[in-house]
């Protein structure tokens, strides 16, 4: 019995985290806080993203050449898969045969 009221809560808890934001959002009439928690999303998976690129490499220099390099195939129109090959590969070269 102790673990359904534990499930319980667990539900209660992750569909109020889940479901307050969104009835709040919509209710709100100020284009700065609208604007602000639209971003959110991306600036946090922005900064999770960064720091894994960085250390998933041998060297933190292969992972930052690569980095700015996918940033620019990116910029210039190169989809997902293309940005994500590029970036393999120049690391791969970068650390089989400089580092």
């Amino acid at each position: 019995m102790n673990k359904w009221i534990y499930i319980f809560i667990m539900f209660a808890v992750t569909y109020l985290i889940r479901v307050l934001p969104l009835t709040l959002i919509k209710k709100l009439k100020n284009t700065f806080i609208r604007s602000f928690l639209y971003y959110v999303p991306y600036v946090t998976l922005s900064v999770m993203t960064f720091p894994a690129i960085l250390h998933a490499t041998m060297s933190k220099t292969s992972g930052l050449i690569s980095f700015i390099v996918g940033i620019i195939a990116a910029w210039f129109g190169a989809n997902l898969f293309k940005v994500a090959l590029i970036c393999c590969t120049l690391v791969f070269i970068i650390e089989y045969f400089i580092v």
